[in-house]
């Protein structure tokens, strides 16, 4: 008898709309309903945060009353899941046949196939009402309040926190949709990293903090008003102490989610020039009263500030840094950002064991942009939270831009550029989709 089948499907969602209700009515006619909702950390690798908490999903779920049950599906792939329940049916929605979800699909059809278990798709609701719940939702991601703490909150879940960097609306919906599966696993980037060197490019100006406050604030709220992640802002020296606290409360209450100070003095030289170019570095003690003034100056506890070492810049040794490292967090400091301009992480590795030895909760930094060889997974053994790609995005603009732009005057006519270029729907579907 049918009522005696068993039926799985699975949400990652944080509202139950008609489409979700088609899809448990269609479950229910095939036997005892089973609901996975996909847990926090598996969510966000492919999908977007969720607003709500996880009970408060499976009673969402619950009181529907169309679930016989609701369990928690710790992994996006289903292989677990079959294997423990092993349904009769796996209801889901057709919207899988395409995109990286594709994968997700495959792995189910080839786990029922092992013992003739039978997907069931049902036609994906497209209406004005869900189009309005998703967007929605996005809002709600997008509001100071949500996005502001998310970053915190990330650090808790994830083994390590992806960022890229971002300096226009158009890039942070590049951070915010793109999304790969490979080998089974689905990932995308976490937060976005306003960089100072890559907001001073995209205006053709130095980075020596000549874009003021004020314009960043601008490319910020550019970024914003299309995205959901999480922002940490490249704060250079964070400039004058009375300037700090005053862009503290700005920031904040914007919704950002941390700044980055380094500890250096006077006009800004990018990091990377090293010794080639001179360099001040604060000492331990202003640097120390900076960081106090920015959190005495904070209004909720969400909002981090991330202090940025630059002894191994300046080639002032493992001492140094180290030394700085623990003032710095016992000024406050919500996390360490350690860097280096050397080709091999090892030095990396060397300041993040030793932190580690006296300081296992504090979060450390690390931006793998000259060492690029380093994986994720590697700065994560040595106890590295959060990775920041500093300027990937607008150093593979260039070039291409360029190249366009020679292409068009040796041929004196797009022709040849062309096959090179995204069509510009493409562009506009990604755009139009938020």
């Amino acid at each position: 008898m049918k009522s005696l089948k068993t039926v799985y499907t699975c949400f990652c969602t944080d509202v139950i709309h008609e489409g979700h209700l088609n899809i448990l009515r269609k479950a229910k006619e095939y036997g005892q309903v089973t609901v996975g909702v996909l847990c926090d950390a598996a969510m966000i690798k492919y999908n977007r945060f969720p607003t709500i908490t996880m009970d408060e999903r499976k009673k969402m779920i619950l009181d529907t009353g169309l679930a016989d049950a609701v369990m928690v599906q710790n992994e996006i792939m289903y292989d677990h899941v079959i294997e423990q329940l092993r349904p009769d049916y796996i209801i889901h929605g057709d919207n899988w046949r395409e995109g990286p979800e594709r994968a997700i699909r495959s792995n189910v059809i080839k786990n029922l196939e092992t013992y003739g278990g039978e997907l069931v798709e049902v036609g994906y609701t497209r209406s004005e009402t869900v189009r309005k719940i998703d967007a929605n939702i996005r809002e709600k991601l997008a509001m100071p309040e949500y996005r502001r703490k998310r970053l915190r909150q990330l650090l808790k879940l994830r083994p390590v926190v992806k960022t890229i960097e971002v300096h226009s609306g158009l890039t942070g919906l590049i951070a915010e949709k793109t999304v790969v599966e490979h080998n089974g696993e689905f990932d995308q980037f976490d937060a976005m990293w306003l960089s100072s060197l890559c907001d001073s490019t995209a205006k053709g100006k130095p980075d020596i903090e000549l874009v003021d406050m004020s314009s960043r604030m601008r490319t910020i709220d550019d970024v914003m008003e299309v995205t959901t992640k999480p922002i940490i802002l490249d704060g250079d020296t964070g400039g004058l102490v009375e300037h700090f606290i005053y862009n503290v409360r700005t920031l904040e209450r914007m919704g950002v989610s941390a700044v980055i100070i380094e500890d250096k003095t006077g006009l800004k030289k990018n990091s990377l020039f090293g010794t080639e170019v001179e360099q001040t570095q604060d000492s331990i003690e202003n640097f120390c009263h900076k960081i106090r003034a920015g959190k005495n100056a904070q209004r909720t506890e969400e909002f981090m500030i991330i202090a940025r070492i630059e002894s191994l810049i300046l080639e002032k040794g493992q001492e140094d840094a180290l030394k700085r490292a623990f003032a710095y967090t016992d000024a406050g400091a919500d996390a360490i950002m350690i860097h280096s301009r050397k080709k091999s992480a090892e030095e990396v590795f060397a300041f993040c064991d030793a932190f580690r030895k006296k300081d296992r909760e504090t979060p450390v930094v690390a931006v793998p942009t000259s060492y690029n060889s380093v994986t994720e997974a590697e700065l994560a053994e040595h106890g590295v939270s959060l990775v920041i790609y500093a300027n990937q995005l607008t150093r593979s603009a260039f070039p291409a831009m360029q190249d366009t732009a020679m292409e068009i005057l040796k041929n004196h006519r797009a022709l040849e550029a062309d096959a090179k270029l995204m069509p510009f729907q493409k562009i506009i579907s990604l755009i139009d989709d938020m």
